[in-house]
């Protein structure tokens, strides 16, 4: 999406959508910026000297409401025109003459005008199209004669009158700068080529008087106009040749202007739409100086004179917001959109504003007319019944830490919001009820003090009918110690109980990693242990241990031979043998450094996920045959590590407490 205005509170937007490469569509909003709606489709898009996009949308200055834009039809690119901020477009009428006088058959549809829309991102250049706010109705631009744009053949063309008629004035692209606030024009040349002359105009491009600013032809790297009070210094700067320094020429044009412009030197003209005098729903009548007249407009000259307003037309409203437009001037609702839906803020007993399918064009004055009839109607809004309840956490987790507040915010789609009753069941036996919907759009706070997966149920209900929603929320507790209990000394082919106790015991789901120490004996043991099912465990009924071996790193394998690096059957067996030894690792889960016991929990609401293991009738019974030397074993406290909620298991000295524990 690009933002390309946010003039008068109305954004224009060109987007791009998932079939288009090079065109974007344009939309238009209401003055609130927020319903937009489709003013073109297939605007065409070009790349910068930096590599930034530009929209191919042209805003001709000085008057509200009429734009340019080049749109992409059957793979030909063509130039389009509105007065209306694009409710309607149009072609571009050639001019009935060439620059010598010849007639130019070019028939719409089929043969127009088409102008290159990029603005100059060079300060030094004039860009291929422009206009001024201080001269309305001018416009100067690069183009062709044709059924497509081209880049070859290419002139320049000026409109006096807003771009109802056009007229070429040079067969070369040409950079053209507006003088005297936009009272005179000058051109030069745009080549590779050194350059001594350039052209001045006083009559909008009808005539032009050749000057030479140089003695020397110079390489014209830009110029610039200055701003300001003064408007009559030019300042051109170049080289002579390709290995010169630069040189700066200012050119004073204050010769040429001979006095300062009276009431006799200006005459007015009609800003027309095709001859229609209202444009935007307005008459204006401009004023100008007469072709011919050498005189300094000066900074006080104002080009606007008068301007009232127009009785209300069909070209001055464009479709609404979910409407589009069938023929010329009926809107009808699009697939998706029901006209009959309220607003989502409309209540039982208030009024809204029914859209009629139609909204006035932003900055259109237009009075009386068709206005009323287009305008937006108030109505009763409708009793609805709740649709589209949904409950949530405040920050979109679903864990939740015991003795914290826990925050849930209720959302509805539809409804009668001042006529629905609330309803939140927290799961643990507490529920809380609300009259109307709005003293809860800040959430509901509600502190859990077990830990567990608790169902958390909202229900909305008024005359109409009701709604559910359901959320499970699991409840956690942090770890504060754990305390593992082993014998001093153990005798090799005997049973040992190895326990650990975890306080608090009500903590909920718990992850335990076991480490048997770091000597391959053991690990084989064990593993001969579990294959011949002698490790045992006995826990309450409903607790599910999952026991299975795992490894956190895998050494590489790894040819230090130079020699052989070359060798492509060696390769080969490297790939074949770390195949069969990744199989071997997954099939067998063999040669792996530690065990993982995991113990889960199968819980109904509100039933705790584990209790403490004690060394009692309950606890596990491990049962390792060719244990190791009893040094290795003795009855340690040891430190714990919580991370995302799984209680890990390492050697220490002591039982540390634990701050906190995060979410499963």
């Amino acid at each position: 999406m690009h933002i390309i205005s946010t003039d008068e509170n109305q954004v224009f937007a060109a987007v791009q959508e998932w079939n288009q490469n090079d065109t974007y569509n344009l939309y238009i909003s209401d003055m609130r910026g927020i319903y937009f709606t489709l003013a073109m489709e297939n605007v065409k898009s070009s790349r910068g000297l930096m590599g930034n996009i530009i929209i191919e949308l042209y805003e001709v200055a000085g008057i509200k409401g009429i734009f340019l834009a080049n749109k992409k039809v059957d793979d030909q690119v063509k130039t389009y025109i509105t007065y209306n901020k694009g409710r309607d477009w149009r072609l571009l009428q050639a001019p009935d003459v060439d620059l010598r006088g010849s007639p130019v058959h070019c028939l719409l549809p089929f043969c127009s005008l088409h102008l290159h829309l990029q603005l100059s991102e060079n300060p030094y250049s004039s860009g291929r199209i422009s206009s001024k706010e201080t001269a309305p109705g001018l416009v100067v631009a690069t183009g062709n004669i044709g059924p497509e744009l081209s880049y070859t053949d290419i002139g320049v063309f000026i409109s006096s009158d807003g771009g109802n008629t056009w007229r070429q004035i040079f067969d070369e692209e040409y950079n053209v700068w507006f003088l005297d606030w936009g009272g005179a024009l000058v051109a030069m040349k745009h080549t590779p080529l050194p350059v001594r002359h350039l052209w001045v105009s006083f009559d909008e491009g009808h005539s032009w008087d050749k000057y030479g600013f140089t003695s020397v032809p110079l390489f014209v790297d830009g110029a610039l106009v200055e701003a300001g009070v003064e408007t009559h210094i030019m300042t051109v700067f170049g080289h002579f040749s390709l290995r010169s320094e630069w040189q700066l020429v200012k050119v004073d044009y204050k010769s040429i202007f001979s006095r300062r412009c009276t009431k006799d030197d200006y005459q007015t003209w009609h800003l027309l739409n095709q001859g229609e005098p209202c444009v935007m729903g307005e008459r204006k009548i401009f004023k100008k100086r007469k072709p011919g007249a050498q005189c300094a407009l000066g900074r006080e000259h104002s080009g606007s004179v008068v301007s009232e307003p127009c009785v209300c037309a069909d070209w001055d409203f464009e479709c609404d917001y979910g409407y589009e437009r069938h023929g010329e001037s009926q809107c009808v609702p699009a697939f998706w959109y029901n006209p009959a839906s309220p607003s989502k803020d409309c209540s039982l007993g208030q009024s809204y504003f029914n859209s009629t399918g139609y909204r006035r064009i932003v900055s259109n004055n237009c009075t009386d007319g068709l206005r009323e009839k287009y305008s937006a109607k108030a109505q009763m809004c409708p009793g609805k019944a709740p649709r589209g309840l949904h409950v949530v956490t405040t920050d979109g987790r679903l864990v939740a830490e015991q003795g914290h507040n826990a925050t849930f915010i209720i959302l509805m789609e539809e409804g009668d919001l001042q006529r629905t009753n609330i309803q939140l069941d927290f799961g643990d036996g507490i529920a809380v009820s609300y009259a109307n919907f709005s003293p809860i759009e800040d959430g509901i706070k509600h502190v859990y003090k077990s830990a567990g997966i608790f169902q958390v149920t909202a229900y909305a209900e008024n005359n109409l009918g009701s709604d559910t929603a359901v959320l499970f929320l699991h409840v956690v507790c942090p770890v504060e110690h754990v305390h593992l209990r082993v014998p001093f000394v153990t005798i090799r082919n005997k049973e040992v109980n190895i326990s650990a106790v975890v306080w608090p015991s009500q903590l909920g789901t718990l992850t335990y990693f076991w480490w048997f120490g770091n000597s391959t004996k053991i690990v084989e043991t064990l593993f001969n242990a579990l294959n011949q099912n002698l490790v045992q465990f006995e826990l309450k009924p409903g607790v599910q241990v999952i026991v299975y071996v795992t490894q956190l790193t895998l050494a590489p394998l790894v040819d230090s031979s130079a020699g052989h690096s070359s060798s492509a059957m060696l390769m080969l067996l490297s790939v074949v043998f770390i195949g069969l030894a990744v199989f071997l690792i997954y099939k067998f889960k063999r040669k792996i450094p530690w065990i993982n016991i995991y113990a889960q929990v199968q819980h109904d609401k509100e039933q705790e996920m584990i209790g403490s293991v004690s060394q009692s009738e309950n606890t596990p019974k491990i049962t390792l045959s060719d244990f190791t030397e009893p040094e290795e074993l003795m009855d340690k406290e040891l430190d714990t590590r919580v991370t995302g909620g799984i209680a890990t298991i390492a050697n220490s000295e002591s039982t540390k407490e634990i701050p906190n524990c995060t979410s499963v």
